[in-house]
């Protein structure tokens, strides 16, 4: 009888390695909306795509995003990874069930990770040339995007 408990609890813990990544995946879409909707949207990441789009990106890579439009000003936003707390509840989920290799291939994979700001907004401005948003105005923007309860 204790060795099919044992043998239930190695089967359960490769079973678990890596809970995360097996629930969350190791990539994530990524909205983009923006105005006017005709505008191109190209990333670091070699995706490009006329907004509003979704593009599909590995949870480890940060990368940068351009908004460009004819008679409008680019925009530049760079898009940042996080834990988050699904991620955290799949990373606590490893250290009780899966054990080390469950921690090991979440980490290496990502699966704890969400890229942020998701979705990504662009409102374009008329005129030439670029700016890059700062953290301030991508906070604001999406926080005017929050319903409030």
């Amino acid at each position: 009888m204790k060795s099919y408990f044992v043998a239930g609890v190695v089967a359960s813990s490769i079973l678990l390695a890596g809970c995360g990544t097996v629930v969350r995946g190791t990539s994530e879409d990524i909205k983009i909306d923006v105005k006017p909707a005709n505008a191109k949207i190209t990333s670091t990441t070699a995706h490009t795509c006329v907004g509003p789009c979704v593009i599909n990106v590995p949870r480890k890579k940060e990368f940068t995003l351009t908004a460009s439009a004819p008679g409008y000003q680019s925009q530049v936003i760079d898009v940042q990874t996080r834990v988050s707390g699904k991620g955290a509840a799949g990373m606590a989920g490893n250290i009780i069930l899966g054990g080390v290799i469950g921690v090991g291939v979440d980490a290496a994979t990502g699966a704890t990770l969400d890229h942020y700001p998701n979705p990504v907004t662009f409102n374009l401005k008329r005129g030439k040339g670029s700016r890059k948003l700062t953290p301030a105005e991508i906070k604001l923007m999406n926080k005017a995007k929050t319903p409030t309860s």
